[in-house]
């Protein structure tokens, strides 16, 4: 028994120095040999051999929680009031790719140690329809090292309080205060274990939010927000982390943990956590064994050059600039195996751009669609290489998600999201099998114009997409509408001037100045949406070459039945007559508007967003503007509109020669809209 009692006494403060656990508090100062006990773990989450919890690693787009497995009692029956608490937790985040994080993770007080959530930008928190809902019961400090446009991130470096929603209700740049009240930056991808503590004084209702790179906590917190808890938090919650990963991954770590209800959270000391694992060393045996394999790889290549010659076709090809471009590269073998071998059952589609196959990715059966540019395509690699510049970084919902690319010789790959429900197009031209509802037309409309929207004024710079049109509206499962095929976007800076390029886009959806200066503009965007509008509620194309001469171009079509006070019988007579007239009306309307001849005319697209959600009405009459005189200017045609378009919200629609060419107004003729500069047209 006497040589027990050591024993004994080493268990005992083993549990209540490293592990200590009561009703109202925690504490781990580290996680080894914790895992079956002490912790819920799923999704990627893991204990390491060194004592550290890992919540992700460098796979792209997992998730990981990690909860301590029975609630916190948070507030009492009688009363409704929730408790005082307080957390401690050393952090650490080791990005993939220096200076990029993904995702980030977060402190979580949750209902159940299960949720129902997504990652990338969601953080394992919640998914795209429980965001904002009072029902989640959701508190969360997060720690985020990618700025996301669509919650309002300020940047890729904050910490933010969240409540039931990843739009942080506060938010501020990762720091702490000195003693003398001096702000010291924090880089959260530094790989640096950091302190953070998170605080909830319930007298006075404020959260606050401290960091440090030490063990002492500065006295003034980075981020302090009012708000009562008590609506929020339930009687029993569970505590915990939550972190993920994005097209680019990160390493999200917690060191140790604390946890106090009515009372600080007991504290930690860095130095004696356990340690992030250093830079794996190069050793004697492994350069040995490095260099007898290259020198027998050497002469294997050297006895089977003729094999090696026919595979080297199918072979990867990087360049330097493909390190700098887009998100994760797919090796050719992975592609033509989800696409099985691209052969034509997988077909989806094809257009002068080429084909576009499905494919299930072997590794995580996901579904993909995978774009292959023909050899034959005027695209090239130039534009190959923009679309991988600018929908590579671009995040919204409304978006095709781009997934990754590849380049193997002369093939040029482009992986997305699989959209089940194919492109819009098919669903109003040539007898389609379903026929979508006004409804569901009209949440397509609104989707296109929310990332029309994004792209012009949401991202750090301005994108234009110059190929905006039905074949490129993408419907999911859901038929929530997407914005594809960035093959001829450009991007420059918010207040510069785009510059000239070739004219390139699809006849019909081409504004008219754009011919003549080569400069696309987020008013040729709006241009093209306006087509786009027209098209859906007539279920006719812009430009019907085999239609007769008064149908030839919808846009004139659609205006004359205007004058004459019969616009409502152009709706798509496969709805049948059932439709909202107010709504049909406004976005035939809204058609004429966008699709004016003069580039000032028209709204921009957040304009047209408010005129969707109803927030502005449209005018109950438009005007046409006047055609341009042979000797008169295209500037001075605009000054001489402004009185008109200042009283008419730019209202004017504009006539087309259908005599000249289908794709342009009546005075396309004019010197000023010379035909043979047209240009690239597909």
């Amino acid at each position: 028994m006497t040589n027990l009692l050591p024993l004994i006494v080493y268990v005992l403060l083993f549990f209540l120095v490293s592990v200590s656990s009561q009703h109202d508090q925690l504490l781990y100062a580290g996680f080894k040999d914790m895992e079956s006990n002490n912790l819920t773990l799923n999704g990627i989450a893991e204990i390491e051999q060194n004592g550290i919890l890992k919540l992700t690693n460098e796979t792209s787009r997992l998730m990981g929680h990690a909860f301590y497995p029975t609630p916190f009692q948070f507030k009492k029956s009688s009363d409704g009031k929730v408790f005082s608490f307080s957390s401690l937790f050393a952090l650490a985040i080791v990005p993939e790719y220096p200076k990029l994080g993904g995702h980030g993770l977060a402190f979580t007080i949750a209902t159940s140690k299960d949720l129902n959530a997504l990652p990338s930008q969601y953080l394992g928190l919640l998914n795209s329809t429980s965001i904002g809902n009072f029902s989640n019961h959701l508190f969360a400090v997060e720690f985020d090292t990618v700025q996301d446009f669509e919650f309002g991130d300020i940047n890729d470096n904050h910490v933010g309080i969240d409540i039931n929603n990843l739009k942080s209700n506060a938010s501020a740049t990762a720091g702490y205060y000195t003693e003398d009240s001096t702000k010291q930056d924090l880089n959260l991808k530094s790989g640096k274990p950091i302190l953070a503590w998170v605080d909830y004084d319930s007298a006075v209702n404020i959260i606050s939010v401290t960091l440090s790179a030490s063990s002492s906590k500065p006295k003034k917190p980075i981020l302090s927000y009012s708000v009562d808890l008590s609506p929020i938090l339930e009687e029993s919650m569970y505590v915990g982390f939550s972190a993920s990963t994005g097209l680019l991954a990160s390493s999200h770590y917690i060191l140790g943990w604390s946890f106090k209800i009515n009372g600080p959270a007991p504290p930690l000391d860095l130095s004696s956590l356990p340690q992030l694992p250093g830079p794996k060393k190069k050793h004697t045996s492994m350069i040995i064994g490095v260099s007898v394999f290259v020198v027998v790889l050497v002469l294997s290549a050297i006895l089977i050059g003729i094999y090696m010659y026919r595979k080297i076709k199918n072979a990867d090809v990087v360049e330097a600039w493909e390190f700098e471009v887009g998100p994760h590269r797919y090796s050719y073998q992975e592609l033509k195996k989800a696409t099985k071998g691209f052969k034509d059952k997988e077909l989806l589609g094809q257009g002068g751009f080429g084909k576009v196959y499905k494919g299930t990715l072997p590794s995580s059966k996901t579904q993909i669609a995978v774009k292959r540019v023909s050899h034959e395509s005027k695209q090239g690699l130039r534009e190959f290489v923009s679309e991988i510049a600018s929908i590579g970084r671009l995040r919204h919902r409304n978006l095709a998600q781009l997934l990754g690319w590849c380049r193997c010789g002369g093939d040029l790959l482009l992986v997305y999201d699989f959209m089940a429900n194919g492109s819009l197009d098919k669903y109003l031209f040539d007898e389609p099998e379903i026929i979508l509802s006004w409804g569901q037309r009209f949440k397509i409309i609104k989707d296109v114009a929310s990332a029309l929207l994004y792209l012009h004024e949401g991202y750090e710079q301005v994108v234009i997409h110059r190929d905006v049109k039905a074949s490129n509206v993408l419907l999911d499962s859901e038929l929530n509408g997407r914005l594809g095929d960035f093959g001829l976007a450009r991007l420059y800076e918010h207040g510069a001037n785009p510059s000239t390029t070739r004219v390139v886009g699809t006849l019909g959806y081409l504004a008219p100045e754009f011919s003549r200066t080569g400069k696309a503009t987020p008013s040729t965007d709006v241009f093209a949406f306006g087509a786009l509008l027209l098209e859906v509620a007539c279920g006719l194309r812009p430009v019907e070459p085999k239609a007769l001469p008064e149908e030839m171009v919808l846009v004139d079509f659609v205006w004359n039945r205007y004058k004459e006070g019969r616009i409502l019988d152009l709706v798509d007579p496969k709805l049948n007559g059932d439709f909202d007239e107010r709504e049909v009306l406004m976005v035939l309307k809204l058609g004429l508007i966008c699709s004016n001849g003069a580039p000032n005319a028209r709204p921009t697209m957040r304009q047209v967003v408010r005129f969707l959600d109803g927030e502005d009405g449209l005018p109950n009459e438009l005007r046409k503007p006047r055609e341009i005189g042979h000797q008169e200017g295209f500037d001075e045609f605009l000054h001489s509109l402004e009185s008109s378009l200042s009283d008419n919200m730019s209202t004017n629609s504009y006539n087309r020669n259908r005599e000249t060419d289908a794709s342009f107004p009546s005075f396309a003729n004019s010197p000023l809209f010379s035909l043979h500069g047209r240009g690239e047209t597909r």
